[in-house]
């Protein structure tokens, strides 16, 4: 089983995206059997939202449903749950390790350093693009999915 647990600020808009993407591609592939897939916040600011309506909405648009995902917030124990644990852009990593108390077994990165573009996911709360990062998210996922099958 292949273990990925997806990092953003508030997990109501980038990393429930990520996760619900994910799920989709490896449900589509017939691998859903192989990956656990889910998503938090390293902020306290959200936990226990819906997933933002315009990101429900860019997923809607793509036929992929995100009910009853609620924000929650990574916990130190996360970190020996999961194998892969995936930030959005670099200012999660910071609050990741700290929240984890570490990163001695590089678990830790962001998404689009598994694809030949390493960059940020820009956060959509802010920049209201919605159908880019979900593009991005999408060629990310893409990537990790292809790393981590080998």
């Amino acid at each position: 089983m292949i273990r990925v647990l997806f990092i953003c600020w508030g997990n109501i808009c980038r990393s429930p995206m990520a996760e619900f993407i994910m799920k989709d591609m490896v449900a589509k592939r017939g691998l859903a059997d192989r990956f656990r897939i889910e998503s938090a916040a390293h902020s306290a600011e959200e936990i226990g939202n819906p997933v933002y309506p315009p990101a429900k909405r860019e997923l809607a648009k793509h036929g992929i449903s995100c009910a009853g995902k609620t924000a929650r917030q990574l916990r130190r124990d996360d970190y020996d749950k999961w194998d892969y644990i995936i930030g959005m852009e670099k200012i999660n990593l910071g609050y990741m390790e700290r929240i984890l108390g570490g990163d001695p077994k590089g678990k830790v990165c962001l998404l689009m350093d598994f694809t030949d573009h390493p960059e940020d996911i820009a956060d959509p709360w802010y920049t209201g693009d919605f159908e880019g990062v979900y593009r991005q998210i999408e060629r990310g996922c893409e990537a990790l999915i292809a790393h981590a099958l080998g």
